[in-house]
């Protein structure tokens, strides 16, 4: 069953539900073994991820939350921060939709140290670690060493190239947000999918904190497509290679 369209056929689809499962096609369509990097953002209206106490469950609704579950069954392996980890112990599985496990993949470059948690769950997939410092539980599958540094100097096409090599060619940057901005700054983003709920918080933490600009016309512009979920969330698809 296509985890796009989860227990649907094509018959019983809406003009929406048609509409929404278009945005998978990117992953459907392309090369399996070419590179295709996506990273999601879920916010509020005024661009925050979280209270300036870190609270961030739930900022957008059920629906995004199933978006997210889709995604992650659209790849071969998705991505989080070691920060990401210590925050909210996520799962990383797919559990809102039809659709495999990705491997579960952790980076740590600023040598802090990757903490246990659910993403170490045996339930066949990889688990996988990149860190500066060396240090990753005894549980993780591999062990891969970056150069230490910050969160924002990195090199987000050698992590790319890294997992590439061990066949995982779709990946899901979900978060930090350091983490999404790094990739997105290094201009290692095919897309990105931005979920905004109709909320202001009015303070806390970014979504979004890339290199500064001086002129407009240095900012990027991708071509979008929208989707209203009936919560009341809204999905931007960024094509960043349009």
């Amino acid at each position: 069953m296509r985890p796009d369209i989860d227990a649907k056929t094509e018959a019983d689809m809406t003009e929406a539900d048609k509409t929404y499962a278009k945005l998978f096609q990117p992953f459907i369509a392309a090369d399996p073994s070419t590179s295709l990097i996506v990273a999601q953002l879920g916010q509020s209206l005024d661009g925050r991820i979280a209270t300036s106490s870190g609270e961030s469950k739930y900022i957008n609704g059920k629906a995004a939350l199933a978006h997210l579950h889709r995604l992650r069954a659209h790849v071969d392996a998705v991505l989080v921060g070691a920060g990401t980890l210590v925050a909210d112990d996520p799962q990383l599985t797919v559990r809102l939709c039809e659709g495999r496990n990705p491997a579960r993949v952790v980076i740590d470059p600023t040598g802090r140290g990757i903490p246990a948690g659910k993403w170490l769950a045996k339930d066949g997939a990889i688990r996988l670690a990149f860190s500066a410092g060396g240090q990753a539980p005894a549980d993780c599958d591999e062990l891969i060493r970056i150069e230490p540094g910050t969160a924002k100097t990195f090199e987000p096409r050698q992590v790319i190239q890294a997992l590439a090599k061990r066949g995982f060619h779709r990946i899901l940057v979900e978060g930090g947000s350091r983490v999404v901005s790094s990739f997105l700054d290094a201009d290692a983003l095919d897309r990105l999918h931005v979920l905004v709920a109709p909320m202001i918080i009015g303070s806390g933490r970014m979504g979004l904190e890339l290199a500064p600009i001086l002129h407009l016309s240095e900012a990027r512009r991708p071509a979008v497509t929208t989707f209203v979920f009936s919560d009341g969330d809204v999905l931007f698809d960024c094509n960043l290679r349009a």
